[in-house]
């Protein structure tokens, strides 16, 4: 098992290093500047959250935290760790939503999409909108963009709320022309 764990580190560095990924969709979408945990070490963000930091774990929370910019599926994460089993991907995305470092998005999609957040304060990440276009079926959050307010009725106990934004974007758009 050593010997396994050393190959997982062995790769995340590999992949780090080569690792770029531009998002032309990113330039359209409104940023806010805010305080990022990008300032301290993948170890500990883990460590800081409470989950006990494992090889895995570490090689998993690297790809996601260095390797995508906008919404993710389990799915996009197992097409960039195909040595990683599908199972243990799907069970650090668990812990890591439930200790708020992801958010997730249920877009209407049919797959769950994760979103790293990136606020010192991870309870921020939740309430904010999210954009998802109907073309290509990314999706894309607006951590800038408070959800609003709405009056309930009497009696009704919130629990969870979403807002998507459905559309086409700025690069699918440009295709269609």
């Amino acid at each position: 098992m050593r010997q396994k764990s050393r190959t997982y580190s062995v790769l995340a560095k590999k992949r780090l290093k080569s690792f770029v990924l531009l998002s032309t969709f990113r330039n359209f979408v409104p940023r806010i500047e805010t305080k990022m945990h990008l300032d301290i070490s993948d170890e500990q963000v883990l460590d800081n959250a409470g989950i006990r930091v494992t090889a895995v774990r570490l090689l998993i929370w690297r790809q996601i935290r260095h390797g995508f910019h906008d919404a993710f599926s389990l799915g996009d994460l197992e097409a960039k760790m195909p040595t990683v089993d599908r199972s243990t991907l799907f069970r650090t995305l668990t812990l890591l939503t439930e200790a708020h470092l992801l958010h997730d998005i249920d877009d209407g999609s049919g797959s769950q999409k994760y979103c790293v957040c990136h606020l010192d304060d991870t309870r921020q990440c939740e309430g904010h909108v999210h954009l998802t276009c109907r073309q290509c079926h990314r999706t894309y959050c607006l951590t800038n963009v408070r959800i609003p307010s709405v009056p309930l009725p009497a009696g009704f106990v919130q629990e969870e709320t979403e807002y998507i934004v459905k559309g086409i974007c700025p690069v699918c758009a440009e295709r269609r022309k």
